[in-house]
C-alpha cells in the first residue's frame, strides 16, 4: 500500500468497520430494568457534566438533587449548552449522540430531542445504539451487594448474549465488615475475623457467583493507597480467597487503581477525584502469582509510563483502556502512542466505561477518530522504512485491538 493512495482514508475505514468488544461499561440489559439508563435527560445528567454545571452555577447541592431528573437536565443544558458553547469532552459527547441519532443539535431545543424519545423502548433503542457504535459486545459491571441488581441474578431469565458480566467485589475488599454481615445473611458461615473457614466461604461465595453470572473477569475500583501484600481484609482476601478462585476458574482481576471517593460528598458520584498509586504493588502482584491474570488500568496519567514498562515484564498483566479523566482525546491519544510504542498491539486502547447506553456512541466515535490517526502515522512510518502494510494487515490489526487481544488473553 503506497501513502499516495489513501492510507489514512483506508485506515479510518477500517477501524470504523471493525465491531468492538468493550470491555468494561456500567450499562445493563433490559433484563435489569430501570438499571439501565437511556436517552437524552440521563445523558445530560451524567456526572462528568454535574460536575461541570457546578463550576459556572452554584446552588446548594441539595437543591440541585431535589429536582426531578428532567429539571436537572434543563438547568444543565441552559448553563452548559445554551449560555455557553459545549466545548468540553463531556458536553462535545452530548452533541455527537444528537447529530449521530439524525437529530439537529444545531436547533438548540431540547424539548425537539426529547420528543426522538417518546415512543422508544429499550429493547429497540439498544439495537440503535449498538449499530451507530459498531459495538458488537459490552462487559457489564455486576455487583451481587447491590440489592437491586442480586434480585435480578436471582431470577431465572434468558440473557442477552451482547451483555457479558463482570463479578464486582468493591465490597468484599474495602469494606469487610459490611460485606461479612451480608454473606452471613446469604447463608454463609462467616465471622470479622478471616480465619481459615471464614476464607473457605468466602471461597465459596465467589464461586457461587461464578457459576450464577460466568463472568469474564472479577474486578474492583480501587484508591491510590492500594498496596500488595498487607495484613489488611483486603490483602488477606486477595491472597486467599480472590487469587485461588481466579486460578481455579482462569478468570483474571481486573484492578481499576487510582480514584480517590467523594473528595467532594456534596457531589455525590461527581465528587470522586483522582490520585497517583504505586505500581510496586502490580509488579507484585504479577510476579508472586504467574498463574492468575491481571486486568490493569490505572487513572493517574503519571502512572501510564511506569504501567506500560510493568506490561513489558509480565506476560499475565494486560493493561486497558483510558479511564475516566483519561477518556479526553488529547490523553487518548498521548497513552495510546505510548503504548503502541513499548507494547505493540498487546494491549486494549480502549473501553468505553459507559453508565448511560447512549455515551457507547460517543465514547467509541470520538475514541476511534484518535485511535485511527496514531495508527495512520504508525502505518507511515512503516512504510518509510519500507514495509508497507496490506489492507488484510490493518483489519487483523484492528481486529486485535478492538477486542482480539483481550479474548486471546482470556482463553490462553
Amino acid at each position: 500500500m503506497k501513502r499516495e493512495t489513501g492510507i489514512a482514508e483506508m485506515v479510518q475505514k477500517t477501524v470504523d468497520s471493525i465491531p468492538v468488544l468493550d470491555i468494561h461499561t456500567h450499562i445493563y440489559d433490559t433484563n435489569f430494568g430501570d438499571l439501565l439508563l437511556w436517552g437524552i435527560d440521563e445523558l445530560l445528567t451524567y456526572h462528568y457534566l454535574i460536575a461541570e454545571v457546578f463550576r459556572v452555577a452554584p446552588m446548594p447541592y441539595e437543591e440541585f438533587w431535589n429536582m426531578p431528573k428532567k429539571r436537572q437536565a434543563d438547568h444543565i443544558w441552559k448553563h452548559l449548552f445554551i449560555e455557553r458553547s459545549p466545548v468540553s469532552e463531556a458536553c462535545r459527547g452530548v452533541v455527537t449522540c444528537i447529530n449521530e441519532l439524525g437529530l439537529d443539535p444545531s436547533d438548540r431545543k431540547l424539548s425537539n430531542i426529547r420528543d426522538y424519545f417518546k415512543d422508544m423502548n429499550a429493547d429497540e433503542y439498544i439495537d440503535i445504539v449498538f449499530g451507530k457504535s459498531n459495538v458488537r459486545e459490552v462487559v457489564m459491571t455486576n455487583n451481587p451487594f447491590d440489592d437491586a441488581e442480586r434480585a435480578v441474578w436471582e431470577k431465572k431469565m434468558k440473557r442477552d448474549k451482547r451483555f457479558r458480566a463482570a463479578l464486582r467485589i468493591d465490597d468484599l475488599l474495602l469494606n469487610w465488615e459490611t460485606a461479612c454481615g451480608k454473606l452471613a445473611e446469604w447463608g454463609y458461615d462467616v465471622e470479622p475475623r478471616l480465619g481459615d473457614w471464614t476464607r473457605s466461604e468466602i471461597r465459596r461465595f465467589l464461586t457461587d457467583w461464578i457459576k450464577k453470572m460466568k463472568p469474564v473477569y472479577m474486578a474492583a475500583s480501587l484508591p491510590p493507597t492500594f498496596t500488595f501484600p498487607d495484613d489488611s481484609p483486603c490483602g488477606t482476601i486477595i491472597d486467599s480467597c480472590l487469587l485461588p478462585v481466579g486460578r481455579e476458574h482462569n478468570i483474571p482481576f481486573a484492578m481499576m487503581i487510582g480514584v480517590k471517593k467523594l473528595l467532594n460528598p456534596g457531589l455525590r458520584l461527581a465528587g470522586d477525584s483522582v490520585g497517583k498509586a504505586s505500581i510496586a504493588t502490580v509488579e507484585r502482584l504479577c510476579s508472586d502469582y504467574p498463574g492468575n491474570k491481571f486486568l490493569v488500568t490505572m487513572l493517574s496519567r503519571e502512572n501510564q509510563h511506569e504501567l506500560c514498562v510493568t506490561a513489558r515484564k509480565f506476560p499475565n498483566l494486560l493493561i486497558f483502556g483510558c479511564w475516566w479523566f483519561l477518556n479526553n482525546p488529547s490523553i487518548v491519544e498521548e497513552m495510546t502512542r505510548e503504548r503502541l510504542e513499548l507494547l505493540g498491539l498487546s494491549m486494549i486502547p480502549q473501553h468505553s466505561d459507559a453508565r448511560i447506553l447512549d455515551q457507547l456512541i460517543y465514547k467509541w466515535n470520538h475514541s476511534r477518530k484518535v485511535i485511527a490517526q496514531v495508527l495512520i502515522d504508525k502505518y507511515r512510518d512503516l512504510q518509510d522504512d519500507g514495509w508497507n502494510v496490506t489492507e488484510n494487515e490493518l483489519k487483523r490489526d484492528a481486529g486485535i485491538l478492538f477486542g482480539g487481544a483481550f479474548e486471546s488473553f482470556m482463553s490462553g
